[in-house]
Order: C-alpha cells, then sequence, then structure tokens
C-alpha cells in the first residue's frame, strides 16, 4: 500500500480534530441558549450539565455513522483510492468552507457542510470516472450516488425547519395561555403535572429512543416499551409527576430543574447527532485504510479493491468515540466564544425590543408583516371581544423592573428546550442527520413569534434576521457542494502531488482560521469591557453615568481611528485600513443601535430629568452622525488603496497633515472637556473649528491649482471627499460637545 494513504488518514484525524474545536466553538449555543437566554443556572452549571449529556451523547452516535459512510453515495462503486480522495477532498473543502464563512461571519451548518460537501465529492469523483471511461455516460451518476437517500436527507433537513418553527410556536402559545407572564401561581398549582410532560418526552426520545442501539439498554426492555408506549409514557410521567411535586414541595425550583435536565438531553443528543459531522468522515477513511490493509495482506490490489464493506453496518471504536468526547468538552470549557456566538439568536428571540435592530428591513420582510397587519384584522373582526380580552391579559407582559435580566422567562426556556430535545432525538433515533442549528434556531423563532416579542415595532427587523440566518443555511449547501468537488477534481487529476499541496492549504487555513479568530475575539473583548451598557436593573444614575462614558469612550475613538487612517493612507497601508473599517463600522453600528435604544434609556430616566432626556436625544442624533462622517472617510480610503489606484501625491500629503494636525488639536480638546466636565473653553473649540475651515478651504483650493493632464482623478477625487468630510466630522463634534455639556448642566438639577 502506497505510504500516500497513511499520510491521507493522519491528515484526516488532524481536520477530525479540528472540526471539532471549531463545531463545538459555534454550535455549543444550540444546546446552552435556553438555559443561559432565561438565566436558569449559572454558565458554569450550565456548562457541567451539558459535558454530561455529551458525555452519553457520544456513546450514541454509533449509528449515524452510517451516514458518512454510505449515506449519500454507493461505496462499493468506488476503489480505495477513490473513496480515499472522495473523504479527504469533503474534509478539505469543509476546512476551506469554514474559513471563508468565519471571516465573513456568515451563519454555516456543520450538518448541511457535511451532507453537501459528501454529495458535492462523490458527484466529483462520479463525473471522473464517468469522464475517464468511454463505456459510461451521464445517466450512470445514479449507480455512484444514493439520489434517493440523498433527497430524504436534504428534505430532512429542510422539512425540520417548517417542523421546528411550527412546533415551538404551537407549544408556546399554549403554554403561556395556560401560565401567562405572571406564572408563579398557577405553576404552584399545575407546574409539576406540566414540567413532568416536558421531562417524560425528555426521557422517552432522548434514551429510550436516543441510546436503544447503544446495548446500554437491554433489548428485551426496549420490545416492551415498544409494544406499551402508551402505559410507559403514563407510568413515567405519573412517576415524573410526584417526584417534581416533592421536589416543589422543598422549594425547589423545579422549571430551573427541567430546564437543566433539558439542556442534558439537548447536549445528548446534539453529541449523538453531530459528532457524525465531526469524525464521521475521518472515521470512514479510518476503516477504509484498515479494509484495504487487510486486502493488502491477503495479497489483493488496493488500487483496484472496491469498498462495498463500508455499506456494512458501521461498528465505530468505542475509544475513538470517547477520545472525539472528550475534546468537545475541552473546547466546551475553554473556548472563549460561545457566549458571543449566542447574541443573534437571543437577539432575535428577546423579550425586550432593540437588539434585533442590527438587521436592517427588506421588502419581503414589510410585505410579512402587512400580510399580519391584515389577518390582525380578520381576528379583531370575527373573534369575541372577551375572548381576545381574556387571551390579551394571558399575554401581558411584565413591565421593565419586574423582568429578570434574561432574554425570556423560564416558561419559554422550557417548551425551546423541550421541543428541541425531542425533535433532534427522534431525527437520531431514525439516523437523520438533523441540523440542531436548524431546529434550534427555528423552535427559538416560533415560540418567540408566539409570545408575542415580535411587536410591530421589532417584527420587521426579526424577521429579516431570520431570513439573513436562513439564506446562510443555503450558502453553506451550494458551497460545500463546490468546494468539495472542485478540490476532490484536483486531488484525483493532480495525484500525490495534489494531495500534498492540498493538505498543506487545508492544515494552513486550520490554523490561520484559529489565530485569525483569537485576535478578532481580543479585539471584540477589549471592545466590550470598554463598553459600557445599560440594563434593567441600573438605578437613574447609573443610567446617566453610562450615557457620559459612551460618549466620551466613542469621541476618543474616533479620534484615534481617524488618525490611523490617514497615516495608513498616506503610507497605502492596506492591512491598517482594512482594520479602521472594521473598527469605524462597529462603532457606526453602535451608534445606530443606540439611537434605536434611546427611548429604553428616556424611560430609565426619572421624570425629573426631562430635560436632561431632551439633550440626551442630540447627542446620541450628533453621535450618529459624527460616526457616519468617518466610515465615509475610512472605506474611500481603504477601496482606493485596495484597488491599488495611486496614491496621494507629496502635496496632498502636506495638506492633509495639517488638516489632521487641526483635527487632533481639537479632538484632544473636546475629550479633555469631556472627561473633566469642565466645558468653559466652548468658545475656544468654535474658534479652533473656524480655524480648521480655513485650512480646509485652503487645501481644496491647493488641489484646484494641482488639477491638469497627469494628475490622478481618484486620488483627487479621495483628498476631496476626505476633506468634505472631515468638516462634516468635526461640525457634528462641535455640536456634540454643546449638546453634551448641556446634558451635563441639566443632570445636575
Amino acid at each position: 500500500m502506497s505510504p500516500i494513504f497513511t499520510f491521507i488518514v493522519a491528515v484526516l484525524v488532524l481536520l477530525a480534530v479540528a472540526n471539532i474545536v471549531v463545531g463545538v466553538g459555534n454550535d455549543a449555543v444550540n444546546f446552552m441558549n435556553s438555559a443561559w437566554g432565561s438565566r436558569a443556572a449559572s454558565y458554569r452549571t450550565i456548562l457541567i450539565v451539558a459535558a454530561v449529556g455529551i458525555v452519553v451523547g457520544t456513546i450514541t452516535s454509533n449509528g449515524m455513522m452510517e451516514v458518512a459512510r454510505s449515506g449519500v453515495f454507493y461505496p462499493g462503486s468506488f476503489t480505495f483510492p477513490e473513496i480515499m480522495m472522495l473523504f479527504l477532498g469533503m474534509m478539505l473543502g469543509n476546512v476551506v468552507l469554514f474559513n471563508i464563512f468565519n471571516t465573513l461571519g456568515l451563519p454555516t451548518s456543520t450538518t448541511v457542510s457535511m451532507v453537501f460537501g459528501l454529495l458535492g465529492a462523490a458527484l466529483a469523483v462520479a463525473g471522473y470516472k464517468i469522464a475517464v471511461s468511454p463505456d459510461m455516460g451521464i445517466e450512470h451518476i445514479s449507480h455512484f450516488v444514493n439520489s434517493g437517500k440523498a433527497m430524504v436527507i436534504i428534505s430532512g433537513i429542510l422539512l425540520s425547519v417548517i417542523i421546528a418553527f411550527t412546533t415551538g410556536l404551537i407549544l408556546m402559545y399554549i403554554s403561556r395561555v395556560i401560565f401567562s407572564f405572571r406564572y408563579n401561581k398557577m405553576i404552584k398549582r399545575f407546574g409539576a403535572m406540566w414540567c413532568a410532560i416536558t421531562v417524560t418526552g425528555i426521557i422517552y426520545f432522548a434514551l429510550f429512543k436516543g441510546l436503544k442501539s447503544s446495548g446500554l439498554i437491554p433489548d428485551e426492555f426496549n420490545a416492551f416499551v415498544q409494544e406499551n408506549t402508551f402505559i410507559c409514557l403514563a407510568g413515567l410521567w405519573f412517576v415524573v409527576t410526584i417526584i417534581l411535586f416533592i421536589l416543589q414541595l422543598l422549594r425547589i425550583n423545579i422549571m430551573r430543574a427541567t430546564i437543566l435536565s433539558g439542556t442534558f438531553a439537548l447536549a445528548l443528543a446534539f453529541a449523538g447527532n453531530d459528532l457524525v459531522n465531526f469524525i464521521g468522515v475521518p472515521i470512514a477513511g479510518y476503516d477504509s485504510y484498515l479494509i484495504a490493509r487487510e486486502a493488502a495482506a491477503s495479497g489483493i490490489d488496493c488500487d483496484t479493491l472496491h469498498m462495498s464493506k463500508l455499506a456494512e453496518p458501521a461498528v465505530a471504536n468505542f475509544y475513538l468515540l470517547i477520545s472525539a468526547g472528550v475534546v468537545m468538552i475541552l473546547t466546551l470549557f475553554l473556548s472563549k466564544e460561545t457566549r458571543h456566538v449566542a447574541q443573534t439568536e437571543l437577539s432575535l428571540s428577546s423579550q425586550n425590543e432593540g437588539e434585533e435592530q442590527r438587521f436592517s428591513s427588506t421588502l419581503i420582510s414589510r410585505g410579512l408583516v402587512r400580510m399580519a397587519l391584515i389577518m390582525n384584522k380578520w381576528y379583531t373582526h370575527y373573534v369575541p371581544r372577551k375572548v381576545q380580552d381574556a387571551l390579551d391579559k394571558r399575554f401581558e407582559p411584565l413591565p421593565p423592573e419586574e423582568r429578570n435580566e434574561g432574554s425570556f422567562d423560564l416558561i419559554r426556556s422550557v417548551v425551546n428546550i423541550t421541543s428541541a430535545a425531542v425533535l433532534i432525538s427522534i431525527a437520531t433515533s431514525l439516523k437523520l442527520p438533523l441540523s440542531t442549528t436548524y431546529v434550534v434556531f427555528m423552535v427559538s423563532m416560533g415560540s418567540s413569534l408566539a409570545d408575542r416579542a415580535w411587536g410591530r415595532e421589532s417584527a420587521v427587523y426579526r424577521i429579516t434576521g431570520v431570513m439573513t440566518v436562513i439564506s446562510g443555511w443555503f450558502v453553506t449547501a451550494f458551497a460545500a457542494l463546490f468546494i468539495s468537488a472542485l478540490f476532490t477534481v484536483i486531488l484525483l487529476v493532480g495525484g500525490w502531488v495534489a494531495v500534498i499541496l492540498a493538505s498543506g492549504i487545508g492544515i494552513y487555513s486550520v490554523i490561520r482560521s484559529f489565530t485569525g479568530h483569537k485576535v478578532k475575539l481580543k479585539k471584540e473583548k477589549n471592545r466590550r469591557e470598554k463598553k459600557l451598557t445599560i440594563s434593567q436593573s441600573d438605578t437613574t444614575e447609573d443610567v446617566l453615568y453610562n450615557c457620559i462614558e459612551e460618549v466620551c469612550y466613542t469621541m476618543e475613538e474616533i479620534s484615534r481611528i481617524y488618525n490611523r487612517t490617514l497615516v495608513a493612507t498616506f503610507k497605502e497601508n492596506r492591512k491598517v485600513l482594512r482594520d479602521m473599517v472594521t473598527e469605524s463600522n462597529a462603532l457606526f453600528e453602535e451608534a445606530r443601535v443606540r439611537k434605536y435604544q434611546v427611548i429604553n434609556t428616556l424611560k430609565k430616566l426619572e421624570k425629573r430629568h426631562i430635560d436632561t432626556g431632551h439633550f440626551y436625544v442630540q447627542v446620541v442624533d450628533y453621535l450618529s452622525e459624527v460616526t457616519k462622517s468617518l466610515i465615509h472617510i475610512t472605506r474611500p480610503a481603504y477601496d482606493h488603496i485596495d484597488n491599488n489606484h495611486t496614491g496621494l501625491n507629496k502635496e496632498q500629503i502636506a495638506d492633509l497633515m495639517r488638516v489632521n494636525d487641526g483635527v487632533e488639536e481639537i479632538f484632544t480638546k473636546i475629550n479633555e472637556m469631556l472627561r473633566t466636565k469642565d466645558f468653559a473653553d466652548l468658545d475656544m473649540v468654535l474658534l479652533m473649528r473656524d480655524q480648521l475651515f480655513d485650512t480646509i478651504v485652503v487645501a481644496i483650493k491647493n488641489q484646484l491649482r494641482r488639477i491638469d493632464e497627469n494628475s490622478s482623478t481618484k486620488a483627487g477625487l479621495l483628498y476631496l471627499s476626505i476633506l468634505n468630510e472631515t468638516k462634516s466630522m468635526v461640525l457634528q463634534a462641535r455640536n456634540l460637545l454643546k449638546s453634551q455639556s448641556y446634558f451635563l448642566e441639566n443632570k445636575d438639577h
């Protein structure tokens, strides 16, 4: 057997470990968001419960390994070298895909990338065999690709979106009608019976269905449960109800206990269903290697050996599964990004409005909202008023001061975690690689819609956010198919040389992804540490303090970014300019969100701060305009250098340096006044501003004198654009300073 196949197995092992680390870091949100979003327990407790679920779940993934071995293709139609190229091409394609998506910040799904990656690689090998064989045509593609099974898997994944959304919507609506937002009294009466339904479903599907093929539960007991399902479920529900009722008498919050048990079940289902996404293909490659080595020992030529044995039931190595589970747990505890990746789902499902408005509206989202309003008119016209009033009372939300810091309450958390755990466990028992990302996200969206979290003020933005995430899933599918097919063709045509080069590219992508993502997370952490937020528990004085601090911080950042942008433009430093574009975009986004949240902030201010609130509105508006001017400087500067246009000449640089000195002097004075809260030199800033404007006028006139046939048109346009936006930025900054002085003056009255 050629040593190149040993090398391929080693590369597959490395890529498997990388896949686990990247996958768990991104997908941990799927089984922790319900508990974390409702603050059902501390973050560490949630991690421990999830880790135990992962340990058990790794054992259940044995049957799911068959998806990677023969789920979308007929292994008997491929020889050993072809199957190894197929597996390596798929893994390399996935690594590059994840790297691209992480760089662009687009959502992705490991299940979709695995299924479509395998499909693309299989199509590539099949197409290559057909192309080099004179006896085969395109009609023979069905001899290689299991189109029927592939369509079942793909349709199951897509159908799960609708089923998950509908399940979350219906269960949440029923639960809220029963318990309302003031659920404490009803929970004391019926909480044990209601939570028992959840726990019963979790135990049945996650254990009896998920573990039935693991060997941990006797076959006789499995058969008995299968024949007497209703009796077993009723008995289990009765026993669980009694236990929960006793716990309730002991003053234990049974909803928190239910949520943690659901977190365990969801982590179990995740490990059982999604572990195949990370290590299924590498294990299939390792099994193929063992099969070929055994055949070679018997004198069979490996190059012509067909891999029919891969179609046999998979018997995964127990130690490999446990090793993978250990890596998953270590990643879960050590990864710094698990909290960060939860933000999209929590913001779109939050009971509080504001964060979802980082998404813009679209024609489709606006049309769907209008359609919903029309349906609501029909509802209010035909449904009796008494029924409407009774339902509205059940959905009346708590006032902000009575809410906790979570994105939603315990009732919704129970619904989310139960629906997702049951759906994923059913798919695992049917050996369908259901996407946990799809299920958890869509259940959360359905329950938030039923909970009336999508009001008229936020619905259009939340719909756009959901559509953005779903469109990212479809992009994942087509990208995985294309990239995996491309890599596989390169490997087949290039032979061992292509294997070594492509493997090097894949390993480099993994290293670059880890290091680049680590740097990105560090920068975002620093920004979050500096940036103060306003929470529901803040007092009026806390709100005022945070309002002042966020203005000071933003103005200091604007000054720094502007200075670095000009210097980088002079030096044609593309990397620094790219970073400045990213940072200025973040500042602009924060200012935009702050503008949308201004009403929530004003609500936190007491009535005696009405004048203060008036000036805070002005401050927020001016701050938004300053950041807008900044991005109109950083973006054109980066585009100019990135497109390799002619740089600024010495005269232009000299003029801009004088302007930069003036801007730096003004911003230094502004930031000093903001920090010291001493605005005695307001007139001095006005004088400095007028002097700077005179400098800008001179610079513009100098540029007009320099225009000739040999001058760069694009460099001249960039130069004028920087000057004009600088003027606008300084003008708005001075207005902001004036409003901030009035804001602080009225705060003390």
